[in-house]
This record gives structure tokens, sequence and C-alpha cells, in this order.
């Protein structure tokens, strides 16, 4: 199983509750707490009743940003989804059980599942202070942003950058300085302190 599909799995299976959000009809953001019920090779899966805004909100922009964060474990994941009607809603009661006490008999009928089917974002652990990971995910044809600050070939090996990171995840390779993606927290603080300005954020 590849990393994405992995941490597709931490979000189902372990964190379960995310915090999505969509655009309402004043073009403000707006937030809402939801469970995600199923993850595969196509995406992962989560459900709304067809009354709501939200799923209005989901049919006109089919685009979603979502949080998730338990235990240490953070997801974020940002992208296109796909009504796929009521397929996969019998699986999604079967695997989420206290569904069948929420929407009990026939009345899972006002439910449609979403597919977030295309979409990149990032998995970020916390639970040791003192050396975080931080790794990238991809579902379907989304490409994997390469977020974050990177050194340039002006970098003249003098260290500065090194002496402020707070992970101590910069290390000089080949007289140059290199971060560590998988623990640098996004700070900044190397391209302050850069003498030569050879550190740039993507």
């Amino acid at each position: 199983m590849d990393q994405s599909r992995y941490y597709l799995r931490v979000l189902v299976e372990e964190i379960h509750s995310a915090i999505v959000a969509t655009i309402d009809k004043e073009g403000h953001p707006v937030t809402r707490a939801i469970d995600i019920m199923l993850c595969d090779k196509q995406g992962v899966y989560f459900l709304t009743a067809k009354g709501k805004d939200f799923y209005r909100q989901l049919i006109e922009q089919r685009y979603i940003a979502l949080s998730a964060v338990k235990d240490g474990k953070a997801i974020s994941l940002r992208g296109y989804v796909d009504n796929i009607g009521k397929e996969k809603l019998d699986e999604i009661f079967r695997k989420n059980p206290y569904m069948q006490k929420i929407y009990p008999g026939d009345t899972r009928e006002a439910l449609e599942v979403f597919c977030l089917s295309r979409a990149s974002g990032e998995y970020f652990y916390i639970s040791n202070p003192d050396h975080v990971f931080r790794d990238r995910i991809a579902i379907g044809a989304a490409e994997e942003t390469a977020g974050g600050y990177y050194i340039g070939k002006s970098c003249t090996g003098c260290a500065s950058c090194m002496e402020v990171c707070p992970q101590k995840c910069i290390e000089i390779a080949s007289k140059t300085a290199v971060i560590d993606q998988h623990h640098c927290l996004h700070c900044g603080r190397c391209a302050e302190v850069c003498p030569a300005g050879a550190i740039e954020r993507r």
C-alpha cells in the first residue's frame, strides 16, 4: 500500500471525524463536522442529506477543503468531490453501524454519498514535539503539493539557517544547506536569516 492510501486509512479508521469547508451563497467560507466513512483506491467517502445547504454546496461547487486532528495526527486535504448517489450507502451503514440509529429504516433515503476523488494535502504527526513528521498526500489524478521552504544554489553554506531551525532539520550537504521536508514546520525562520537570500517558499 502506498503512503497516501495508508494516510487515508488513518483518516477513516483512527480519526474519522473531520471539519469540511465550502462557500455559502454570500461567498463566505462555512465549515461543518462530518464523518469520513470509507476509503479505497478511488478516494474517501462521506455522506449528507439532500435537504442540507452542505449538499447544495457540494453539487454546485464540487470542491472542498477538510482538516482532521486526533491524538497528535492531523490530515488536511483539498480537492474535487463526485456525487455517487446511493452507491456505497449500504456498505457505509454496515461499516458504521451507529448510522442505523441516526437514520433508521428507509429514512436513509434522504442521504447521498460523495467521494473526494482528486485531492492533495498533507499528513502531520506531532506527538513528539521535538521531532515532528509531515508527508504529502495525493488522491486520484491530483499531484502531490510540494509546499514549504527550499534552499537554492546561491546558498553559501554559512549555517545561519541551521542555528535558528526549531526542529534542527537543516544540514549542510555538498557545501550547501538542505532542509529535510519530512520534519520542517514551515515556520520560515531560515528564510528570514539567510544572508544570501537563497531560501524560498514554494
